[in-house]
């Protein structure tokens, strides 16, 4: 394990899009997502996150614009690199947008974005968006090539996709990938990128993630909205807060 230290207290941003999903199943105008992120604010989540998507599976627009008017700590913008959900997030103006990849069939997020790949798009996506007073994370593989490119686009933030490490089957596994989460967060540090993280993440995982340096915040959703069903969605992200700090 790399001998670098935590020197600051990891942050939680709070993903809504379960509540959303909850009011699109039935077509009904509740539960709401932005009554979700009043109630996380005020239990300690940094930020809120919400993932736009070209679909409009789950969070719509109007979700977007409302929250905008009423969050207090900042609103994160998870969206594809579309032209159509890029003009949206040029007139939204969110405090922070994260660019992931998105396919439609994907029941969620299935990896990072291939920054190599689309260089270009990408790079020009995080200049429109920077330039219009949107701070620019890009969720990524932890991948030296991906990091690299990445801090070439301009871009302020990653985040690290942890679905490898929550998925891994087997101690051994977990072991690896969490390594594979320190050498990225390494790295990126190194090129001048802060460094976000988030995917698969739950309450029996996360506290391994102490391990990894340069960590600012985590984003996590499902299973904080999972556990709102039994215990209310107060003490869920209280208790996730308790964990990560």
């Amino acid at each position: 394990m790399n001998d670098e230290r935590r020197t600051t207290t990891m942050l939680l941003g709070v993903n809504i899009d379960h509540v959303a999903t909850l009011r699109q199943v039935r077509g009904t105008s509740y539960p709401d997502p932005v009554a979700a992120a009043a109630i996380a604010e005020m239990a300690g989540a940094s930020g809120i996150t919400a993932h736009l998507r070209e679909d409009r599976r789950h969070i719509q627009d109007r979700d977007i614009e409302l929250l905008m008017q009423t969050v207090k700590t900042k609103v994160n913008l998870e969206m594809a690199v579309a032209e159509s959900v890029l003009d949206r997030a040029l007139a939204l103006k969110p405090h922070c947008a994260c660019l992931v990849p998105e396919r439609r069939e994907e029941l969620t997020t299935e990896g990072g974005l291939d920054v190599r790949g689309s260089f270009k798009r990408v790079r020009n996506a995080v200049t429109a968006l920077q330039g219009n007073g949107t701070v620019v994370s890009l969720f990524i593989e932890p991948d030296a090539a991906q990091i690299a490119a990445a801090a070439k686009t301009g871009a302020a933030f990653i985040e690290l996709h942890t679905g490898s490490f929550a998925n891994a089957a087997t101690e051994a596994d977990r072991a690896r990938e969490l390594a594979r989460l320190v050498k990225a967060a390494v790295a990126a540090r190194k090129a001048g990128l802060r460094v976000n993280a988030g995917h698969g993440l739950h309450y029996h995982n996360v506290a391994l993630l102490h391990r990894v340096p340069h960590l600012e915040e985590l984003n996590i959703g499902h299973a904080i909205i999972a556990r709102a069903v039994f215990a209310g969605l107060d003490q869920a992200v209280r208790d996730m807060v308790a964990l990560i700090q």
